[in-house]
């Protein structure tokens, strides 16, 4: 059985693979980086290159599903549902939808593509609940699809140990958070080479993996609520 600490190992993975893979085979999109396509879209709008539309998209429909994430989640509350798990659930099967119509779709010939924006948004929208999931629910854990903040939260622990005068109880509270924080990183880097790596072998089928590591997810979060 799968334990607790797990469950955000595999979402980290699951985020990078997802955006890279989403960025090589869809021209240039961030599905779970909304900072990048923020970048991304005013090089586009400067220099008149493709996928503006995508990118101008991504960033409305990643808010209006956190929006909607939430909303889901009092409803769920009010009625007695399981949240974690609902929400999980409707990730793998957006994840399951961009896959295959990935699979059916692609390789896609441009960013512009009608292809390429369907298929994108519906990544951003799986993406979106799994950052308004970790935002809500899994809060103990570091973020799993951006590693700016634990990036720096590890180079700040570390010169806290190099700077030295820490008591006990803050020295084991640093050494745990670097392993944690650490393995973080690490995994969402392993995902970006998986992706990176897989789509260049299998191009747009390299999707696959995502609803599989999704499911594995859900599976974990439904064993350890039953």
């Amino acid at each position: 059985m799968l334990k607790k600490p797990n469950l955000p190992t595999l979402l980290s993975f699951n985020a990078g693979y997802v955006d890279a893979a989403g960025f090589l085979a869809l021209h240039g999109l961030f599905t779970a980086h909304v900072t990048g396509n923020f970048v991304t879209l005013g090089a586009s709008l400067v220099f008149r290159t493709s996928g503006t539309l995508a990118k101008i998209l991504a960033i409305p429909v990643f808010c209006v599903v956190v929006v909607c994430a939430r909303l889901l989640h009092y409803k769920l509350k009010s009625l007695g549902k399981p949240i974690l798990r609902t929400l999980f659930l409707v990730e793998l099967i957006f994840l399951i939808a961009g896959a295959s119509l990935a699979w059916a779709l692609g390789p896609f010939p441009d960013a512009d593509n009608t292809g390429t924006v369907v298929v994108g948004m519906i990544f951003v929208t799986a993406m979106a609940i799994q950052n308004a999931v970790h935002r809500v629910h899994l809060t103990y854990a570091p973020p799993s699809t951006l590693m700016t903040g634990t990036t720096t939260q590890i180079m700040l622990d570390l010169a806290d140990k190099w700077h030295g005068g820490l008591s006990e109880e803050q020295a084991s509270a640093i050494d745990s958070r670097l392993v944690r924080f650490s393995a973080n990183v690490a995994v969402f880097a392993l995902g970006c080479g998986c992706g990176a790596l897989l789509f260049a072998i299998f191009s747009v089928k390299c999707f696959a993996l995502l609803p599989i590591v999704a499911a594995l997810a859900y599976a974990h979060n439904e064993t350890n609520t039953k």
